[in-house]
């Protein structure tokens, strides 16, 4: 399952969802993907998500952890 954060904006100039995953930055080009609909976005997010912690696995690269909001 998919615990990772992503944030979606809206770019003006693009006419674009684009699409960041805050627990890779650093490691990925911001942002990661985009959509014409914040579904597609999503949907790619998650596809961005899947694609780079199978290949940093595959290279035996550190996988960056979820952030994981605590509650009470």
């Amino acid at each position: 399952m998919n615990r990772y954060s992503m944030t979606i904006h809206w770019s003006e100039e693009d006419q674009l969802f684009l699409v960041t995953v805050p627990e890779f930055v650093g490691r990925v080009l911001m942002p990661c993907t985009y959509g014409k609909t914040r579904e597609e976005a999503l949907q790619n997010g998650e596809e961005v998500i899947e694609m780079y912690t199978e290949a940093w696995q595959a290279e035996g690269e550190p996988i960056p952890e979820p952030i994981v909001l605590q509650t009470a």
